[in-house]
């Protein structure tokens, strides 16, 4: 097997982890995972709102878990971390969820998307875009964006300060797409800081001269 076909294989069968996470633990408040390969086996982040749900009574929950993952995925030696999602606000895979939680309760999408967007924005985001997809307004398919702060769209500032997630809600009209980006202030390097040291160092000679 080439090395392409490796990094493939594997990338697709992490999407059918998360796919099969997202689903499993929808109750648990479920936020994403991330993947760790290490010398003795893999190992996977599991971020929630609700860890308790996860782990279960005297750690049967997140046991049972680690056994269903290893053999469904044929994952050896698998070890299993729960984390708590501190600020759910700044994390699209929730914010998504609640927006199509809202419209499935019958709130209308531009308040749900709103509201969702003000949240956001008061947790601390740089920016946040919220775009909602689907026949929101007629028998054709339409879609809507709502928009605060800054939200890069490409380059390498785009790889680290933006997240983004999706979510698709079954309607009477059909299938809703809620596509969720936010900006991260922290994850923007800045861009000029002189030091203290090289400070002095410049206003002394200023002096002198």
């Amino acid at each position: 097997m080439s090395y392409v076909k490796a990094v493939l294989n594997r990338l697709s069968m992490y999407a059918e982890i998360e796919e099969f996470l997202e689903e499993r633990l929808a109750d648990a408040g479920f936020a994403g995972i991330e993947i760790d390969k290490l010398l003795t086996g893999p190992r996977i982040n599991i971020y929630a709102l609700k860890p308790g749900l996860i782990i279960g009574r005297k750690g049967t929950g997140i046991r049972d878990l680690t056994e269903i993952l290893s053999k469904k995925f044929k994952l050896h030696n698998l070890t299993v971390n729960v984390i708590e999602v501190t600020n759910p606000e700044l994390n699209p895979r929730i914010v998504a969820q609640r927006i199509a939680n809202a419209v499935q309760r019958g709130v209308p999408f531009r308040r749900a998307a709103m509201s969702a967007l003000n949240s956001v924005m008061r947790a601390g985001a740089l920016g946040c875009e919220i775009v909602v997809s689907g026949k929101i307004r007629s028998e054709r398919a339409h879609f809507e964006k709502f928009r605060e702060g800054i939200v890069p769209k490409s380059g390498h500032i785009r790889e680290i300060a933006v997240k983004e997630a999706v979510k698709h809600v079954l309607l009477k009209m059909g299938m809703y797409g809620i596509k969720v980006r936010i900006a991260y202030k922290d994850a923007i390097p800045e861009e000029f800081k002189l030091k203290e040291e090289l400070k002095e160092v410049k206003e002394g000679a200023s002096s002198k001269g």
